[in-house]
């Protein structure tokens, strides 16, 4: 397997533990209510969307293992400069110094993920 595509999967499951770390420290910060998103009782369309967008970095750590060549770095690519938008538009709404940190450090990771792609020297 070609070091490229794993320094990729590694990369997307630096991301997905950032995400999750993030996630944990909210609810034992007590900064999220049971049940609640922005304050909103949550539907279960509202936790189908977060599942998905969670699902992400997942499906880019597979698809970095079992794809080859020009198609699997347009998708991480693309996929990354997505996140990155969501989190850069997301920003304003985390208020603690942790939460802070930690879009710093996805960002910074996104921004890995698009380096590595892009330099990628596909045979």
């Amino acid at each position: 397997m070609e070091k490229t595509k794993i320094v990729l999967a590694g990369l997307w499951t630096a991301l997905m533990f950032t995400y999750l770390l993030g996630d944990v420290l909210r609810v034992y910060s007590g900064d999220v209510k049971p049940g609640e998103l922005f304050g909103q009782k949550a539907s279960q369309l509202s936790y189908l969307g977060i599942a998905a967008f969670m699902f992400v970095p997942i499906l880019m750590i597979i698809l970095c293992l079992l794809l080859d060549g020009n198609a699997l770095r347009w998708i991480n690519l693309i996929v990354t400069v997505l996140l990155f938008l969501i989190n850069i538009v997301g920003v304003p709404s985390y208020k603690s110094w942790y939460d802070a940190f930690l879009i710093i450090i996805s960002l910074a990771v996104n921004a890995l993920i698009f380096w590595q792609a892009f330099v990628w020297k596909i045979p």
